[in-house]
Parts: structure tokens; sequence; C-alpha cells
């Protein structure tokens, strides 16, 4: 049975009424405390004050101040007006019970309207965060696009101005061997000319030598001299062709593996059609710019200077010259995770496990690393059970990577509650 709380005192003005209720001894929360327009509860078990207001009051409003063992009601009335009492006088059983139902009903519907108006505000919060998010990815996603542009146009520039510098060079080289042919084709003309003026005197002399004399014999005698005193013709040009054998190889047929050697020459063919397949592109190239390794290299060095968008134009040229290197491809997949090109990253991934394979200890660190990028790239696109597949395929190949243990954790937790939320 509860112990009803008699003891009060309250005194009241035409707009507020003051109540003090004291619970000496009695610890008192917000939580005891039961307040509706017309209905006051106090429930601090065994005790227990309960009031039928005389008038309703503007319960939104009106406060309660808790110590010193007193509770202070500050209530307000809704209509200004002097009370009787405190409490409704004259009231039977029935209308007391329906007053206190009706105050929990009310009560009941007013959390219901505040939760809802709860959920309404959290709702207009998410869709102002989401359309705020929205307009930074655009802004964001129109900077990268910016200076994309910009940096192409500046790639561009470069190789413009670069392939005109090696222009210039060559017609610079070649003006300077026309001049040098051009040199040379006047001192052949030079020596030409001393040669027909030494020649042209002995030619004279024997003509004067020949009219004075007479008779048959003299004059033979001084045609064979002349003849020898004659050059000889220049030897006249020809062009000497060797044909050797159609052995590549220089061991012996029975030392040979014949299968082997096909497969090389077959490689080293195709090969030759890679590096030859666009001619006019290449030619402007020097020797050492032909070079995937020094193409990596190259890349490298861009990507550790930030310059990822010249980084992945030195990975796809040395890849057009060779598309057998897994490292080509793992890399520029680092580039195009830095540039937002997560689908880029996802196949050049994909394509350096297709070349590292069978899976051996020499290639396990790569082999991690694309697991690592191709997931990071599915984590970005939200396609988190992809990415966490590629998480857990890294974490087989180092189960002690404390790194990668993490990431897939945080992917898990983040496939929960996309799973809670739906």
């Amino acid at each position: 049975m509860p112990v009803w709380l008699r003891e009060y005192s309250w005194r009241q003005t035409g707009s507020a009424v003051y109540l003090s209720l004291p619970l000496r001894g009695v610890r008192v929360t917000p939580a005891n405390i039961f307040c509706t327009d017309q209905y006051l509860k106090v429930s601090i078990p065994p005790f227990l004050f309960e009031a039928i207001l005389y008038a309703p009051i503007d319960d939104t409003n009106s406060t309660a101040k808790i110590g010193n063992g007193i509770i202070f009601f500050t209530l307000y009335k809704k209509e200004v007006a002097m009370w009787d009492s405190l409490t409704l006088a004259n009231a039977n059983k029935e209308k007391l019970q329906y007053l206190r139902e009706n105050a929990v009903l009310k009560a009941h519907e007013k959390a219901k309207e505040g939760t809802e108006a709860k959920k309404i505000m959290k709702q207009e919060h998410k869709k102002y965060a989401l359309e705020a998010t929205m307009k930074l990815e655009e802004a964001e996603r129109k900077r990268i696009e910016d200076l994309k542009e910009k940096e192409r146009q500046k790639v561009t520039e470069e190789l413009e101005l670069w392939k005109k510098q090696q222009k210039d060079a060559e017609n610079q080289k070649r003006v300077q061997k026309e001049g040098e042919l051009h040199q040379e084709v006047k001192q052949l003309k030079k020596k030409k000319e001393k040669m027909n003026k030494t020649r042209i005197p002995n030619e004279g002399t024997s003509k004067t030598r020949l009219k004075p004399t007479k008779g048959h014999g003299s004059y033979s005698m001084f045609s064979e001299n002349l003849k020898e005193e004659q050059l000889p013709a220049p030897r006249s040009a020809a062009t000497i062709k060797i044909n050797f054998t159609s052995r590549v190889f220089p061991t012996a047929l029975r030392e040979s593996r014949i299968a082997e050697e096909q497969e090389w020459l077959c490689k080293q063919a195709e090969a030759r059609r890679t590096i030859r397949a666009d001619l006019s592109e290449l030619e402007d190239l020097k020797e050492e710019e032909k070079n995937p390794d020094w193409l990596k290299d190259k890349g490298n060095k861009m990507f550790a200077t930030g310059n990822y968008l010249a980084a992945v134009n030195a990975y796809s040229l040395a890849v057009r010259l060779n598309n057998k290197l897994p490292l080509l491809y793992l890399n520029r997949a680092a580039c195009h995770l830095k540039l937002r090109n997560l689908h880029k990253a996802i196949e050049d991934s994909s394509k350096a496990l297709e070349l590292l394979t069978p899976p051996v200890p020499d290639n396990e660190n790569a082999r991690i690393k694309a697991y690592v990028r191709r997931g990071t790239a599915f984590c970005q696109l939200e396609l988190y059970t992809e990415g966490l597949q590629d998480y857990e395929a890294a974490l087989r190949i180092d189960p002690k990577n404390k790194t990668i243990e993490k990431d897939a954790e945080k992917i898990r937790h983040l496939i929960q509650g996309t799973t809670q939320d739906s």
C-alpha cells in the first residue's frame, strides 16, 4: 500500500500557482514526477502524491525544482483567475479515475507526437546533410576534373614543345649533313679540276711532240707511252649479297630444344610487332624512352612528386611496349586511385592479378597490393562485399598484417550498418 503525502503548502497569483512538497530523507529525480495540464503526480515508493488540479495549467512551461528535501512546483495557469482550492473538490471516484486515465492518454499522445516530430526532424537533418554532401562531392568532382583538364593541357603542351624541339634538332642535323655533303662535293670537284689541269698539259706536249716527228716507229712508241701515263677509270659500285643459314641458335640441332626455341622466337616476333604497332607515334621517341623499365622508373618518380596524370601516361606507354609486366598495371592502379578513376583501378588490379600467376612466395607482396588496391576501389564505390573479399584474400596471404586486418574489420562494420539500415 502506498503512503499518501498530505503535507504540502501552496500559494497563487492570478497567473501562477506555487506548490511546495516536502520529501525529507527521500532521493527524488525528475523521473518520479508526472504532470499534465490538469493532473500532477509524484511517485517515490512507498510515498505517493496525487492532485487533480482545480483548473488546467500550461504543463510545457511549468517547472519543478528539487533541493534540500523539497520539490517546489511553479505551475502557470492557462487562464488568469484565482482558484478556490488547489485540487478539484467534490469529485467522485469515477470522475477522478476518468481524469487520471485521460491524463495518462494525453501524456502518451504528447510523447508520441514528440517522437514523430523528432523523427521528422532527424529525416530533415539527414536529407539536408545528404544534399550538402552531394554538393560538396560535386564541387570536389568538378575541381578534380578541372585539375585533370589543366594537367592534360599542360602535358599536351609539353609534348608538343618536345616534339617541336626534336624536329628542329633533326632539321638542324639534316642541314648540317647537307652542308658537309656540299663541302665534300666541292672538294671532289676541285680535285677533279686539278687532275684535269695536270692531264691537259701532258696531252698538249704529246701533240706538239707528234707534229715534228715523222715516221711510223716514232709515233707508235709515243702513243704507247701516252697510254701508260693515262689514269685508270674509276671502279663501278656494286652490292655484295651475303646469305646466312636459317639456323638462329648456335647449338647443334641434336643438342637443341626445338619447342623452347620456337616459343622464344614467337615471343620475340610478338615483341617486335608490338613495338612497330604504331611507328608514327614512336618514331619521335628517344631510344631510352622506348624501354618499358625506363618508363616505369619515370612513372615512379612522377607518382612520388604527386604528378599522377603524368605517371599514368608513362605507365600506359610502357604497357603498350610490354603488356606482360604486372608491376606496370599495379602502379597504374595506384595512380587511378589517387585520381578517383575507380573502375580503371579495378581493371588494372585485376590484370595484375592475372599476370601474377602462379602464386609463389616471390610475388606475395605484389599480390597483396593488388588485392588491397582493388578492395579499396570497391569500397569507395560502396561495393563493400566485394571489397571485403579482396581484403580477406590479402589477409590469407599475410595473416599477420595488422593494418589490413583493421581495414577489413571496418568494412565488416559498414556492411552490418548498411544491413541494419535496410
